[in-house]
């Protein structure tokens, strides 16, 4: 996919977390606004996967445990959700360990918890 494209879908990605929020508003839980956030990707014919597992590996071998994209869009763009008082690093450093852990290029932190959504609205980039 090229930039152009993942700007695109990244755009059309705002535009159904923000009419999400519009009809929420904030202070709900996390599992709440996912739910409606593929719900209204669905409406706009945007691919997407949900709880999607992540194998971890150390020295190619199975940890045993996996770790859990929120929601995958288009098999290019990882959208991780939060509905926390404040997003801290912590959240970023965890986006862009499932960007590099998927070797996908582009992720989107997204806290619904906010009176205006585009604040909590936070691009991630792997190594670009």
């Amino acid at each position: 996919m090229t930039l152009d494209e993942l700007n695109k879908i990244s755009k059309q990605i705002l535009d159904a977390a923000i009419e999400v929020h519009k009809q929420l508003g904030p202070g709900l839980l996390e599992s709440v606004y996912e739910y409606c956030l593929c719900k209204e990707l669905e409406l706009r014919k945007i691919k997407y996967e949900r709880q999607v597992k992540i194998p971890i590996f150390y020295k190619n071998e199975p940890v045993g445990s996996d770790y859990i994209i929120d929601i995958l869009v288009e098999d290019e763009l990882i959208l991780e959700l939060k509905a926390v008082e404040k997003v801290l690093p912590i959240h970023k450093a965890q986006l862009l360990s499932y960007l590099r852990l998927t070797n996908k290029r582009l992720g989107i932190l997204i806290n619904f918890n906010v009176p205006i959504l585009v604040e909590g609205w936070k691009r991630v980039i792997n190594g670009y």
